[in-house]
């Protein structure tokens, strides 16, 4: 009986998170304008994304700064787990708490607080701003991935590189990075994926030339519904599930790696 009702609980709530994208997806497909009742099939909406130029505009935006994003969060997780990994010193829980703390922070808080950051600094929204307020959120996650590939990585690869005469630098890129590999690549699909569909940060750090494809369509759904919303919406969601799950695909693989090298 427990289990029985384990299952069904697990069954509604699935239903429950996943039924609205089930039917956005269905809309998008929608013959009615209006899209609310179902008239028919069409895809003529997948059409009319592509020339609606602001819409175009907004995703082309969310690709740059998704990308840029992505470049800079995997430098600086890559870097930092390292850092952390390979060194001592005091206060590095703290270091390492304080770096992982806007995974935690609710996303308003930390909305407001690099606002107000940026007013304070004089640093004009736009681009700079957005990109900036999306590494601060993403970067941490790339870190977590990289320090838990470490920590089953065995470190005499690294000191035997040294005792060669290598250096931390050029053993780390020689030696530990191709190893990194797999933790890299999944931390830049999810760093990537979270800068793409991220909406309440950029509204608070982005301008009107920046302007995501989340805060446009944000913007236009508060005015009514849009079929072809719905259909950017649904190509955007296939592009996330698809860079989740190639992170986790590579999270996993490693794994079995790292414990054979670590027995």
């Amino acid at each position: 009986m427990p289990r029985r009702s384990l299952g069904a609980w697990t069954i509604a709530t699935l239903v429950f998170l996943y039924a609205p994208i089930a039917v956005l997806v269905l809309f998008s497909f929608n013959t009615s304008r209006l899209n609310i009742v179902w008239e028919g099939f069409t895809t003529r909406w997948y059409g009319a994304m592509w020339s609606d130029v602001v819409l175009m505009k907004a995703a082309a935006n969310s690709l740059l700064v998704a990308s840029v994003t992505t470049l800079l969060s995997v430098a600086l997780g890559t870097a930092g787990g390292w850092l952390l990994h390979r060194y001592r010193f005091p206060g590095a829980r703290l270091w390492r708490a304080l770096i992982l703390t806007p995974m935690l922070v609710p996303e308003v808080v930390m909305g407001v607080s690099l606002l107000a950051l940026f007013v304070f600094l004089r640093l004009e929204l736009g681009f700079t701003s957005l990109i900036l307020a999306h590494v601060t959120f993403c970067f941490p996650f790339v870190l977590m991935l990289v320090q838990s590939r470490l920590a089953r990585l065995d470190p005499a690869l690294e000191e035997a590189a040294m005792d060669l005469g290598a250096t931390p630098a050029i053993a780390f890129r020689r030696v530990l990075l191709p190893q990194l590999r797999p933790a890299v690549v999944s931390g830049a699909l999810l760093a990537f994926a979270l800068s793409l569909d991220e909406l309440i940060v950029s509204y608070f750090t982005a301008s009107a030339a920046s302007r995501t494809l989340p805060l446009e369509i944000f913007g236009r759904v508060r005015r009514g519904l849009d079929p072809s919303l719905n259909a950017i919406s649904t190509c955007f969601l296939l592009a996330s599930m698809m860079l989740v799950l190639g992170s986790e695909v590579l999270r996993r693989r490693s794994e079995p790696v790292a414990q054979g090298e670590k027995r």
